[in-house]
């Protein structure tokens, strides 16, 4: 019987609200999904779901080499580290500390930085050999400079879109909860929705750009913006400090640090 071929790499984000996956066979990214992060989820409903989605594009999770993980909710280590093995026959890598990112690290504390920023910030660097900002909307809205050495050297942290809207609606009994699908047509909005939708648009893009400017005023330098992350299309559109969207970043940066640390994976 021929030995199966092992040709694809599985790389996962796991945010607070949203897990990111992307395989890719080499340098090229063959799909990608974002699914519902559903931290209480079983060990078997993970794979069952996982295997779906693979079967929803042809492709079979037998052929899965490795996996390299991305994770910001401490809780789901161990169980994520137990699905790579039962389902993949394999130790899955995590960034995180002792991991090789290619790129120094200027942070108080470096293990207090969020798997996620570290891997944009490589990504990013490797894209575009420059100096940058990049602004990832997850949960949290995450804003990140990168030297023209390729030094991480910190940056900020803001609410994000979705918990801002539902702080709105848990902290004003009269206000309704409301969904984004896209910029309001008018700034002077005559009901409660399309006002809420104005604020929460307009006002997030004043906030992205008011700190990107105070970074952009804080080093030598002007840095290129780059944004990721769900609603970066939305936000990107209103925002002027924005120039460019790129929303595979994240999975991008996995894929490098996998391959930076390759050779020692046994």
């Amino acid at each position: 019987m021929p030995k199966k071929i092992k040709d694809l790499l599985l790389a996962m984000d796991v945010g607070n609200t949203n897990t990111v996956l992307g395989v890719y066979r080499g340098p090229e990214m063959v799909c990608d999904w974002r699914i519902r992060t559903e931290k209480d989820g079983t060990l078997d409903e993970m794979g069952i779901l996982i295997g779906n989605l693979f079967a929803s594009r042809s492709l079979e999770t037998t052929r899965v080499y490795d996996l390299i993980i991305s994770c910001v909710v401490p809780p789901m280590i161990n169980s994520l580290e137990e699905f790579s093995l039962r389902y993949f026959g394999v130790r899955p890598l995590f960034v995180g500390p002792g991991i090789k990112t290619g790129m120094p690290i200027f942070y108080d504390n470096p293990k207090e930085v969020g798997a996620d920023r570290i891997v944009n910030a490589v990504a990013a660097y490797e894209k575009y050999r420059r100096n940058l900002i990049v602004v990832d909307f997850g949960t949290a809205t995450t804003f990140d400079y990168v030297s023209e050495k390729g030094e991480y050297l910190g940056g900020a942290i803001a609410p994000g879109i979705l918990i801002s809207c539902e702080a709105l609606f848990q902290k004003a009994s009269k206000l309704p909860r409301v969904e984004i699908f896209s910029k309001p047509k008018t700034v002077l909005a005559k009901d409660t929705i399309s006002s809420m939708n104005v604020g929460i648009i307009y006002g997030y893009a004043g906030l992205v750009d008011g700190l990107v400017q105070r970074i952009v005023e804080s080093v030598p330098t002007r840095p290129k913006v780059v944004a990721t992350g769900g609603l970066a299309p939305l936000i990107a559109s209103e925002s002027k400090t924005i120039e460019v969207v790129d929303g595979n970043l994240t999975l991008e940066g996995l894929r490098i640090i996998y391959e930076r640390n390759k050779p020692e994976k046994a």
